[in-house]
């Protein structure tokens, strides 16, 4: 469950690791600098727009951790930069074992999608 005293802290918390005023933080994420006094003090609770704003705004700021506390702030992936993603047919073998894929459909965001078929060996 969500308890919006805790993300109140949590945003205090982004406000010190960042070093930011309430109203720096505000011209940030683009909102009203009284929304963030408001919320602040506790006269008013963060929308899912506000918590979505500084989510998008900051890297470092998990969406489960602000919303429930659960995982690390700041947050950082853990991929080593020299590290090379697996190509699909890697992954293909690897979560495969002894099953024999056809087709693999990759799905892009703009609605486009490509097709790659495995050549039977």
């Amino acid at each position: 469950m969500v308890e919006l005293e805790n993300i109140v802290k949590r945003i205090e918390r982004i406000l010190d690791y960042y070093e930011l005023s309430a109203s720096s933080f505000a011209d940030k994420i683009d909102v009203p600098r009284s929304s963030i006094s408001h919320l602040l003090k506790g006269r008013n609770k963060p929308s899912l727009e506000f918590v979505m704003k500084v989510v998008e705004a900051f890297s470092e700021v998990n969406l489960y951790w602000l919303l429930y506390g659960k995982g690390t702030f700041p947050y950082k992936e853990t991929t080593l930069p020299d590290q090379k993603k697996p190509s699909i047919e890697t992954k293909i073998k690897k979560t495969t074992h002894n099953k024999h894929s056809q087709k693999v459909i990759v799905l892009y965001s703009d609605g486009t999608f490509e097709e790659y078929h495995q050549n039977p060996s």
